[in-house]
């Protein structure tokens, strides 16, 4: 096979559409024709096709072609996780593969079934192998994963490592992290249906039985064949609130005020130590903390995320209590006035917003020195890239980028963060540590909730499932007149909705046919249909890569297991250095705006990080992502498969239009901005984009995975009742966060957002519960608990005298509790509305 003259020359010629949706290509070394994916800018190079006979079943033919350096992939599911993975790298002139299966985000081990790849022909030039190949029992994987050969479209996913396994002559050796590249894009299956296909099998002599087989190790699925039922009931509560991130946690803290019984049910295990958690390396143990409690610790996610990723999202979400703020970096920024004035309606508008503002900022005010000692390390990203847009007239946030969060062109500052006393705070070390101490408050982890229980659009519970051994199985009730509080995120909120009868008609469907819900679904009659999963956005990424031998890269994952001693100890002796704040350091946040091309302004987010990406490796590296925000006008789907695990349907992310030029203009401004300045007497090195290539001809090219993880709008919030269109367009809830469609259904999470805020989303997701919360309870009042206290200045006779706990509220404007803290902690001012047990 000679690489550059097939496929580079038809990259070239099919531009970008390769980036994200699969092109018809042909093997003139063998005659065969695929439809597929290729890439020359990125990973070394990287092609993957597909060829199915004209009346698919079990099998295909598939090409890969990848570095003779590494490993190169295909995930015929998409994701990482619960997909078959077929990988394959050259060992001299000989081509190895195996497949792999894994349910969570670690080294894949070898999988369990009985698929199989026939060698068909294999060729090796100076840089790259070709591996052609006859793959049987490929299409599905058991427990109902697989994808469909005979629908027109599917999504997979590729990868490529610049390490080879462990030992290239053995085909189960472990495979190293896919450092070079990875995405996913739409695999168009109806043109890979081909007359010739029998053809080409024979003409390569692998009919019949093949004759390359992997081996069969034990793995582990997570879908189980049949899901646990019970009919006993549980409890029964004025509120139940299902999911215990962001959203939830508040919502239950806020709805337990009032002395309603309120039930918070978490489908994950605790994370942090103050809950349970006990997941921590041994320099952490007998400390109280677990590697969640670490701001430094935060990139081990992405290292080993057993039991902690949601196993049934095709992207990472973290499945513990607390959600995306017990796993994320924990970047915490108070919203811009046009996040709400741009997406929100009436009601939800910057002027609507500042009391919930003030209020969630006055329990978590975050911080931009989170290190006890008032100390900030590893600046050195701060002092060469914002040394250089400083210089290209880019205005400095010196009191704080949360001060001047209405300052968002060409502005820079160092990143706030959720942290408290050198650990991560959040929801979890406020919100829920005032819950948790309500004796009208009950909290249930590791338990699952597979549907809503309603007759036509009025819940009486929920039915609820064991995840594991401390969970249970049966049935929550509410109790008369009250409420469901969905607050499970934006992929669990919308799951749960489509396997309760809500959502388009489609998604109720696929559940009705599936083998685990359909026989027990609700019956059609009550379907309520309604635009579940439309409108899903994501910032769209963009990297760019520099150098400079100023920057330190320090190694935060290998630091997990054998840290430097002097790091180690001052961070547990006096909460202070480097593992006080996020990895891989990210001191620097950056902002710009563009007028698009449509008249509609968008704004970007830059975050600055010491490590490489791109491709690009090293120690002196950095990478300034670039967040397509506020004004972007891309959206997507998110989608329920036949085993009720959840797959993007259609792409979030910015690939043309105004959006894309938005990106284009955002990268052209960075790129003005740092070329040329020289700090310490040396210039900033740009590697990506490569040298002689435009900002435009970059993002043209750019296959990097796009995400970031900010999903939201799955159940969007807005005036237009979408049950009203049939289910396939408007909103979800309306202004108070009710289900169109139900009387006592409520979402309070990231997926009612209409539209994607400037900045990361946490904070905003916060400010959006309290609001939201505080319109529920201005509805009519759940007649069996007595009414909300009001929040207005009270006289307070005199502070209790029992000790309140760890993290705990001891002081404040209209606190009324406590101001005695449990030994050995301390009452301290975070700020006049607050003082907490630290």
């Amino acid at each position: 096979m000679n690489w550059k003259p097939t496929l580079l020359a038809l990259a070239a010629s099919i531009g970008l559409a390769s980036a994200q949706q699969s092109v018809s290509f042909s093997d003139p070394a063998t005659g065969i024709n695929y439809e597929g994916y290729i890439t020359t800018t990125s990973a070394g190079g990287y092609a993957f096709g597909m060829a199915l006979p004209l009346n698919p079943t079990h099998e295909f033919i598939g090409h890969i072609e990848g570095p003779l350096t590494g490993w190169s992939g295909v995930s015929l599911g998409g994701s990482m996780t619960n997909s078959l993975l077929v990988v394959a790298w050259a060992n001299g002139n000989e081509v190895m593969h195996s497949f792999r299966m894994t349910s969570s985000y670690v080294d894949p081990p070898l999988y369990s079934g009985n698929a199989s790849a026939t060698t068909m022909y294999s060729a090796f030039n100076s840089t790259h192998f070709t591996w052609t190949f006859r793959c049987q029992n490929c299409v599905s994987w058991g427990d109902g994963y697989g994808f469909d050969p005979t629908s027109d479209f599917t999504v997979l996913g590729w990868a490529v490592s610049s390490d080879a396994p462990t030992d290239v002559t053995d085909s189960t050796s472990d495979i190293p992290y896919h450092d070079a590249g990875m995405g996913q894009y739409g695999q168009v299956l109806s043109s890979a249906k081909f007359s010739q296909y029998e053809t080409w099998i024979n003409a390569a002599g692998t009919t019949g039985t093949p004759t390359t087989t992997t081996t069969a190790v034990p793995t582990s699925t997570t879908t189980t064949t049949s899901i646990p039922s019970s009919t006993q009931v549980l409890g029964t509560y004025d509120y139940i609130v299902v999911g215990g991130g962001a959203g939830g946690i508040v919502a239950a803290d806020r709805l337990s005020e009032t002395g309603a019984s309120v039930l918070l049910i978490e489908r994950g295990p605790p994370a942090t130590y103050k809950w349970g958690g006990r997941i921590m390396p041994s320099w952490l143990q007998g400390r109280g903390l677990t590697r969640f409690d670490v701001p430094g610790l935060c990139n081990e996610i992405w290292v080993d995320s057993a039991g902690i990723a949601c196993p049934d999202y095709d992207h990472m979400a973290g499945c513990v209590l607390g959600g995306g703020t017990a796993v994320n970096a924990g970047m915490f920024f108070v919203p811009q006035d046009r996040d709400w004035d741009y997406n929100w309606p009436s009601g939800w508008q910057s002027g609507d917003m500042k009391d919930s503002t003030r209020a969630m900022f006055s329990r978590i005010p975050g911080t931009d020195t989170p290190s006890m000692d008032g100390k900030r390390y590893l600046q050195e990203v701060y002092q060469v890239v914002g040394g250089a847009v400083k210089n290209a007239g880019w205005t400095e946030l010196t009191t704080g980028i949360n001060n001047n969060a209405n300052s968002k062109c060409k502005t820079f500052g160092h990143s706030p963060f959720m942290y408290s006393n050198g650990e991560r705070g959040g929801p979890l070390a406020t919100y829920l540590s005032t819950a948790s101490a309500r004796s009208n408050f009950k909290l249930q982890m590791n338990t699952m909730v597979r549907r809503i229980i309603r007759s036509g659009g009025t819940a009486s519970g929920v039915e609820v499932y064991a995840t594991n051994t401390t969970g249970v199985t049966g049935i929550y009730n509410l109790k008369p007149n009250g409420k469901l509080i969905l607050s499970a995120g934006t992929w669990g909120t919308a799951k749960i909705l489509f396997r309760s009868g809500i959502g388009p008609p489609d998604m109720l469907q696929i559940v009705q046919n599936s083998a685990l819900d359909g026989p027990t679904m609700i019956d059609s009659s009550q379907w309520i249909l309604s635009p579940v999963g439309y409108n899903v956005v994501d910032h769209t990424n963009t990297d760019l890569v520099f150098s400079h031998p100023a920057i330190v890269d320090y190694d935060f994952y290998g630091a997990y297991t054998s840290p430097v001693a002097a790091d180690a100890n001052l961070y547990l002796n006096s909460r202070a250095g480097v593992f006080s704040s996020a990895a891989p350091g990210i001191p620097l946040v950056l902002y710009d705006q563009v007028n698009g091309t449509d008249g509609i302004l968008r704004q970007l987010q830059w975050t600055a990080r010491s490590e490489g990406s791109v491709g690009e490796k090293g120690t002196t590296l950095v990478t300034v992502s670039q967040y397509l925000g506020t004004g972007s006008q891309s959206r997507g789907r998110i989608v329920i498969k036949s085993n009720l695990d959840m797959t993007v349907g259609a792409s979030p992310y910015a690939l043309g239009g105004a959006d894309k030029a938005a990106i284009v203009s955002g990268v052209s401004n960075m790129l003005r901005a740092v070329q040329g300045f020289t700090y310490n007497g040396t210039a900033i090195t740009v590697l990506q984009p490569p040298a002689g290539q435009t900002a435009q001809q970059y993002v043209d090219a750019y296959v990097q995975d796009r995400g970031t993880n900010h999903w939201l709008g799955s159940a969007r919030l807005g005036i237009d009742d979408g049950t009203k269109t049939g289910g396939t367009s408007g909103s979800v809830v309306d202004l108070n966060t009710k289900v169109y469609g139900t009387a006592n259904i409520f979402v309070v999470d990231g997926s009612i957002f209409p539209g994607l805020p400037a900045t990361n989303p946490s904070a905003p997701i916060l400010v959006a519960a309290e609001h939201a919360i505080k319109r529920i309870l201005a509805l009519a009042p759940t007649t069996s608990t007595p009414p909300r206290a009001q929040t207005t200045i009270t006289t307070v006779t005199g502070p209790s005298s029992s000790p309140v706990a760890h993290y705990s509220q001891c002081g404040g404007l209209y606190y009324t509790g406590s101001t005695i803290c449990a030994s050995p902690y301390k009452c301290k001012v975070l700020n006049a509305y607050y003082s907490q047990c630290l």
